[in-house]
């Protein structure tokens, strides 16, 4: 995957597809739950996250206590150890988030402890959470981040002005 080419195209588009989600805050089709489960299937036609990776090397997850204390345990650390060796508290929010970018734990595109990875990473980029316009937010600061989320939001703008009283 090209992600240079990926981040100009989305930087580009990003204002469009920005005003097109702020817009379903007000205006939700009725189908909306099954647009976007078709078109994410679409998606994931498309995208695949090991070609990638763009997630785990530009952006955070959100360390819950329970992903350190497993993800520690794992790595025969204690949470402590673990916390200190690779985690910083934000002053703002109180979340525990990685040092480094990328990720720490990714090596070849791969996440060297997808079996223990935090929750936050075991969700993204989030596209089955409903309602999703509850999620425009998420999707808005995931357009120039994340092609899966670039495409769904790309596709259904499509679907959703041509199929739609707009």
């Amino acid at each position: 995957m090209d992600l240079q080419k990926f981040r100009r195209t989305a930087a580009r588009r990003k204002g469009k597809l920005t005003a097109f989600l702020k817009k379903l805050d007000d205006i939700v089709p009725e189908d909306m739950p099954k647009l976007v489960k078709e078109t994410d299937m679409s998606v994931w036609q498309d995208v695949h996250c090991m070609e990638c990776a763009n997630c785990c090397k530009t952006m955070t997850p959100t360390f819950r206590r329970a992903d350190i204390v497993r993800i520690a345990a794992h790595l025969n650390m204690t949470p402590k150890a673990f916390a200190e060796k690779w985690l910083y508290k934000e002053e703002d929010s109180g979340d525990w988030v990685n040092k480094i970018q990328p990720c720490q734990f990714l090596i070849d595109n791969k996440c060297s402890i997808y079996e223990v990875r935090p929750k936050d990473c075991a969700e993204f980029p989030h596209h089955n959470k409903r309602p999703f316009d509850a999620y425009n937010d998420t999707f808005t600061n995931n357009l120039d981040k994340c092609p899966a989320t670039y495409l769904l939001v790309s596709r259904l703008k499509e679907r959703v002005e041509a199929e739609y009283e707009w």
